[in-house]
């Protein structure tokens, strides 16, 4: 990789990591905030936490594809900076939001902007090659790892001087990345390689509908989105759960997501490319989702808060499924290709965003007068979490059993003959 290529990608992981500190600044302290703003319990606003998250994920399904296109006609470069610019702005804003609507509208705007992370996404597929790819893809969990050490370690220490002050040390971290992408930044899409702009690829229902334009690898879309919505149950129910169960404040909440994002990046960022090199990416998937399913039950049984901490460790293991899968398709498909590809991904991300908290919260909500009487039912969404784990399981090892991937070899002497079936049909021939 060369030195350009280097600088980019560092960048590109550093604003990916800023903008999962955005998320994680408010996992610590979101109970609370519903909680002032609803003027209800904890326990009794859980209802709406599943509203404030599916909101940010709700606008990231809207405008990931269109991010998604324009960066494939465009460019990666201006699309990004756009983005850090408008999440910096919206974070300011954020901090002087005075109740739930105005925190709801704020966490609106930032999914809106937050959906660089599709062009992150494909700045990285276009500067990585067969040898790198899955390991750069690796890196991204990684700075998700990094934003989920600093992001729920920011609010869980700053939520003690504010509820809202982590907000202004996101927008400072997003402004200064913009400034220094503005200065540093450079384009890894040629404009030789970009292609047209259409507007039924860049809409949500558009860009789900391009499943199509990769028909083989669909059944490794629906597991991606079977694992995203599985996970959701951690993302969106571990502050309520903890504290419920264990009586856990922000502050141990924030720590132990300060830890879970530790053992991520390192199992993302140094160990994900060798066991990749060593299994395969469809061996590694096949581990990460048997590890996802024996771990969401594990969380779910756990009795003593400690023993949170001792089961963390395997499950940032899981994470190695999505830059497995991820890496493997996007070895098949053209760069000027990559945008829309990576578009489909987070716009399946964000669907399942959009649909997990709500889901998963009201799995905790109904099972608190339950839980009440038995502990063991504030894990209900632990439990329904390990069977979706087990059904994706079931389905790549399906797809696995039917799809032969090509090498990159063959996928360029695939390329050359369509350019040369264009060329046969055009006029000038």
């Amino acid at each position: 990789m060369s030195e350009k290529q280097t600088k980019g990608l560092i960048f590109i992981l550093i604003t990916i990591c800023i903008d999962c500190i955005g998320l994680g600044i408010i996992i610590p302290s979101l109970p609370s905030l519903i909680a002032d703003a609803t003027h209800l319990t904890i326990k009794e606003s859980s209802k709406y936490s599943g509203i404030v998250l599916a909101t940010y994920a709700a606008m990231q399904f809207l405008f990931s594809p269109l991010i998604g296109n324009l960066s494939d006609r465009y460019g990666r470069r201006p699309i990004i900076l756009m983005s850090l610019l408008g999440l910096g702005l919206d974070y300011v804003f954020m901090f002087f939001a005075p109740n739930l609507a105005w925190l709801i509208l704020g966490r609106a705007v930032s999914g809106m902007f937050g959906a660089s992370f599709t062009t992150a996404a494909a700045y990285i597929a276009d500067i990585s090659t067969d040898k790198n790819r899955a390991q750069n893809f690796g890196l991204i969990g990684a700075a998700f790892g990094v934003g989920f050490i600093i992001g729920p370690a920011i609010g869980g220490i700053a939520a003690g001087f504010g509820l809202r002050v982590p907000f202004m040390v996101a927008a400072c971290l997003s402004l200064l990345n913009f400034l220094y992408g503005l200065l540093f930044l450079k384009e890894s899409l040629p404009v030789s390689e970009r292609r047209a702009f259409e507007w039924k690829r860049a809409n949500p229902i558009g860009a789900i509908k391009q499943i199509v334009h990769f028909p083989k690898y669909r059944g490794l879309f629906v597991v991606t989105f079977i694992v995203l919505l599985s996970n959701m149950a951690i993302h969106s129910v571990w502050n309520y759960y903890t504290m419920a169960r264990y009586g856990w404040d922000e502050q141990a909440v924030g720590i132990s997501l300060a830890v879970v994002g530790v053992c991520f990046g390192l199992v993302q960022g140094a160990l994900s490319g060798p066991i990749v090199k060593k299994l395969g990416e469809k061996g590694a998937a096949t581990l990460g989702l048997v590890i996802l399913s024996v771990v969401t039950v594990g969380i779910g049984l756990i009795p003593y808060g400690w023993m949170m901490y001792i089961i963390i460790l395997p499950y940032a293991f899981s994470g190695i499924v999505d830059p497995s899968v991820r890496s493997l398709v996007s070895s098949q498909v053209k760069n000027n290709e990559q945008g829309e590809l990576q578009g489909i991904f987070t716009s399946l991300m964000s669907l399942a965003e959009m649909t997990g908290p709500i889901f998963m919260m009201w799995i905790f909500y109904k099972s608190v007068p339950l839980a009440e009487k038995n502990p063991v039912f504030y894990g209900s969404p632990f439990f329904v979490a390990a069977a979706l784990a087990v059904i994706a399981l079931i389905l790549l090892r399906y797809v696995f059993s039917k799809i032969a991937f090509k090498a990159n070899a063959e996928l360029l002497d695939e390329e050359i003959d369509e350019e040369t079936i264009e060329n046969e049909k055009s006029p000038a021939s």
